[in-house]
C-alpha cells in the first residue's frame, strides 16, 4: 500500500508553490460570471481565455463586449480568445445552422474596428473525433478555472444554470505557464485560423490538422520555478493530455489510487472509461470510502422532456443512466454497506456539469475532464492538481462538497433508477435497436 501514496507519475510532476491565500472557491455559477468580469475590466496587461464556446447570446455578447471595452481603454492590452473551429461554425443541435459563433466574431470585428484574435482551433479533422475541450481563462497573473464555456446557463446569466466548479487562483508562475502553452502550441500554427478575420482558408487544411494533432500529443505545460512534490507545502501542477495513454490520463487514474480514506468524485456523464472503473473497483477492495456525484437523467445537458418532440440525442441521458444502473448493480455490496455512494444531482431545470476528484484530502483535481471515454482518448484536456499535505485548503473542499451535494438524493439501491423497460416507447425502441448490434458500446467510446 506505501508504494500507492507515492506513485511515480505524481512525483515526477512539475510544481509550482501557492499560498493558502491565493485559491479561492466559488460556490455560485453567477458570482464566477461577476468576477469574470470585473477581472476583465480590471486587467492591465493580458487576457486568454480558452473556451469550448464563446455563444452568441447574452452572455457571451456580455463577455465580447467586455473584452472590446477592455482593449479599447488600454490598446496595448494583449487580449486573445481560443474556441473549438468546428463548433464555433455551426449552430446548437436541432437549432438553425445559418447564424453560426464564426459570424458573430466576424461582425463584431468589423463593427468595433479593434483587433481582438479568436483563434478557432481544430483538434481533429472532425468534431465527432476530438475537439478544444481545454480550460482556463488567464488574467494578468489570476487563473479562473472552471469547466464552463461562456454562454447563458454555462453563467447564469438568464433564469436557468450549468451548474460546475469555479475556482481562482492568484500565481504569475502558473498563469505564465498557461499562457505560454496557449502561446506556444495555438497562435502561430498553420492549422490554427482566426475567426474574427473573413478569410478562412478555401482548401482542405486535412494535413495540418493532423500535424497539429501530433505536436500536441507531445506537448506539455513548462512552468518556470518548479520544484519537487513535497510533503510540507501547498503546490499546484497545471497537466495537459490528448489521446489515448496520455499524461493527465495517468494522473487522474494515480489520484485515484492514491486513496486511502477516501475518494469524492464528480462527473456529469456516467460513463467511466475501463481503466477509471478498474481503479475505484480497488479502492473499494482496501477500503476506500468513496462519493460519486453524478447528474440525474433529467438534469443532463440533452435531456429532452418526453412531451417535447423527439430527437435522437435526447437518448443519450437514458444511456448514461443505463450505465449507471450497470455499475450500482455490479457494487451493490458496497452502496448497501454504504462505503460507496452515489448522489443523484437535481436541481429544478437545470443542469449539471461538474467534474474533479478529492482524495483524502491531500489532491484536489480540478478538471474540464468529464472522466470519459472520449475525454481519455479524443478531446484536448487539461487540469489542475493541488497537493495539500497539510490541509490547508480543508475548509474549502468542505464547503465546495457540502454546496454540491445540496440538491442531491443518496441512491440506496440500483433499483432506485429507472429500467429500460419503463423509459419512454421511442427511447426504449432506439436504446433496444443499439444494443441488439452493439452500437451502444461505440457510442460509449465516443461520447
Amino acid at each position: 500500500m506505501a508504494i500507492l501514496l507515492n506513485r511515480p507519475t505524481l512525483s515526477r510532476l512539475p510544481w509550482l508553490p501557492l499560498q493558502p491565500e491565493d485559491f479561492t472557491t466559488l460556490l455560485q455559477t453567477r458570482e464566477f460570471r461577476l468576477r469574470l468580469l470585473e477581472a476583465i475590466a480590471s486587467a492591465t496587461r493580458r487576457i486568454y481565455l480558452c473556451a469550448l464556446y464563446l455563444e452568441n447570446e447574452e452572455a457571451g455578447r456580455e463577455i465580447l463586449d467586455a473584452l472590446y471595452q477592455a482593449k479599447q481603454r488600454q490598446p496595448q492590452l494583449d487580449v486573445r480568445v481560443m474556441v473549438d473551429w468546428h463548433r464555433a461554425q455551426r449552430g446548437r443541435i436541432g437549432e438553425d445552422q445559418a447564424r453560426c459563433n464564426a459570424r458573430w466574431y466576424r461582425e463584431e470585428a468589423e463593427r468595433r474596428e479593434l483587433d481582438i484574435p479568436i483563434y478557432g482551433v481544430p483538434v481533429q479533422t472532425r468534431e465527432l473525433f476530438g475537439v478544444l475541450h481545454l480550460k482556463g481563462f488567464i488574467v494578468d497573473d489570476t487563473v479562473l478555472y472552471s469547466g464552463a464555456s461562456l454562454n447563458n446557463v454555462y453563467l447564469h446569466r438568464l433564469d436557468k444554470y450549468r451548474f460546475d466548479r469555479y475556482h481562482l487562483i492568484r500565481s504569475q508562475a502558473l498563469a505564465d505557464a498557461m499562457a505560454g502553452f496557449m502561446a506556444e502550441q495555438f497562435f502561430n500554427d498553420p492549422a490554427v485560423f482566426r475567426l474574427d478575420k473573413p478569410t478562412p482558408p478555401t482548401r482542405s487544411i486535412r494535413k495540418e490538422i493532423r500535424q497539429f494533432r501530433d505536436k500536441l500529443a507531445h506537448s506539455q505545460y513548462r512552468p518556470h520555478g518548479a520544484q519537487a512534490l513535497s510533503d510540507e507545502r501547498l503546490t499546484v501542477s497545471p497537466v495537459v493530455g490528448i489521446g489515448k495513454g496520455n499524461r493527465l490520463n495517468r494522473v487522474i487514474l494515480d489520484v485515484i489510487a492514491s486513496a486511502q480514506q477516501q475518494l469524492f468524485i464528480c462527473t456529469p456523464y456516467f460513463n467511466f472509461p475501463r481503466a477509471v472503473v478498474l481503479e475505484i473497483n480497488r479502492a473499494l477492495r482496501r477500503g476506500v470510502e468513496i462519493d460519486i456525484v453524478v447528474g440525474d437523467k433529467t438534469a443532463n445537458d440533452f435531456y429532452i422532456p418526453p412531451e417535447q418532440p423527439f430527437r435522437v440525442i435526447g437518448a443519450l441521458p437514458y444511456l448514461y443512466e443505463m450505465n449507471l444502473r450497470r455499475f450500482a448493480k455490479r457494487q451493490r455490496q458496497y452502496l448497501t454497506r454504504g462505503q460507496l455512494r452515489i448522489r443523484l444531482w437535481k436541481d429544478g431545470d437545470n443542469s449539471f456539469h461538474l467534474k474533479g476528484v478529492w482524495s483524502d484530502a491531500r489532491y484536489i483535481l480540478l478538471t474540464g475532464n468529464n472522466l470519459n471515454p472520449r475525454a481519455f482518448r479524443l478531446d484536448l484536456e487539461n487540469a489542475l492538481l493541488l497537493h495539500d499535505p497539510r490541509s490547508q485548503l480543508r475548509e474549502q473542499s468542505l464547503a465546495e462538497q457540502q454546496s454540491i451535494m445540496r440538491h442531491t438524493t443518496l441512491l440506496a439501491h440500483y433499483r432506485q433508477l429507472e429500467d429500460v423497460r419503463h423509459y419512454p416507447e421511442r427511447i426504449k425502441k432506439l436504446l433496444t435497436r443499439l444494443s441488439r448490434v452493439r452500437i451502444d458500446r461505440m457510442l460509449n467510446l465516443m461520447l
